[in-house]
């Protein structure tokens, strides 16, 4: 059985409020879990007491094969219980293919769009000076 320690979400409709847990993989994010080792609510300021968490528990379930949810490693890297390595997204903020295709063909519309009137603005000025 894989244990996950992940989020489940509890609290109202635009009231957020998160318990960390201990659930098999295949059970739903607010489904059965194993144990609760802690809370989050993201309505609380950042330097309040924002996240709870019983480090010890968190210990013996990583040690038992647990696998943190990145946002969950957050937590763990914060407190001290886990290293998270940084991630790098060079490629997060460009667009996609599709995206970029039409990029490419408003940008040669343009392009001849301007060629064209060049070109119609010189044809004039030939004819007068002929």
């Amino acid at each position: 059985m894989s244990l996950k320690i992940r989020l489940a979400r509890a609290g109202s409709k635009k009231r957020p409020y998160y318990h960390i847990v201990i659930a098999d993989a295949r059970s739903p994010r607010d489904g059965r879990f194993i144990e609760a080792i802690g809370a989050w609510n993201p309505l609380l300021p950042k330097d309040g007491e924002r996240m709870k968490l019983d480090a010890d528990r968190a210990k013996y379930w990583l040690s038992n094969g647990a696998q943190p949810t990145d946002r969950v490693a957050r937590f763990f890297d914060e407190a001290g219980i886990v290293k998270r390595e940084a991630r790098s997204n060079p490629t997060k903020g460009e667009p996609g293919k599709k995206a970029q295709e039409r990029l490419a063909a408003l940008k040669k519309a343009q392009d001849d769009a301007a060629a064209a009137i060049a070109a119609a603005a010189a044809a004039p000025a030939e004819a007068s000076a002929e």
